[in-house]
């Protein structure tokens, strides 16, 4: 299979997979005599690895991991369960640390005034100033 056509079945761009392969993520596929790269079964496998775990937040070195996993015939299913908990718990701590930093968003736009005047408690808490917003007029 040349490029494209795995581009197809993977739903990657071409540089997506020339990335992969760049960064040795991917067993590196064949070349034709005229140089072309050929696509096994096997390369589309682990692109498709790759896109999926990509989907759902892993990064490259966990995609890494995940690929030696796939390459491990003794590997155990409790090994790539536990690495998906642990995916699991570090989207847990960001989508915690989100709904903080949302919060505090909310919390400066109820307190700016968002007229014309230039006093704005947004960039007061930005910078650190000591600007007080005087509650009584809001």
């Amino acid at each position: 299979m040349n490029i494209s056509q795995v581009a197809e079945k993977t739903g990657l761009t071409s540089k997506a997979i020339r990335f992969y392969e760049e960064k040795g993520l991917i067993t590196p596929p064949s070349r034709s005599l005229n140089g072309y790269r050929q696509y096994n079964p096997k390369n589309v496998e682990e692109l498709t690895l790759l896109r999926q775990a990509r989907l759902v937040g892993f990064t490259l070195e966990e995609c890494k991991e995940l690929l030696a996993l796939f390459h491990n015939a003794d590997r155990r299913s409790a090994d790539v369960k536990a690495r998906t908990l642990e995916k699991i718990s570090d989207i847990d701590r960001h989508i915690s640390e989100l709904t903080q930093m949302r919060g505090k968003l909310v919390e400066l736009v109820a307190l700016c005034p968002g007229d014309d005047g230039a006093e704005c408690p947004i960039m007061d808490s930005f910078t650190g100033c000591c600007h007080q917003v005087d509650e009584s007029h809001q």
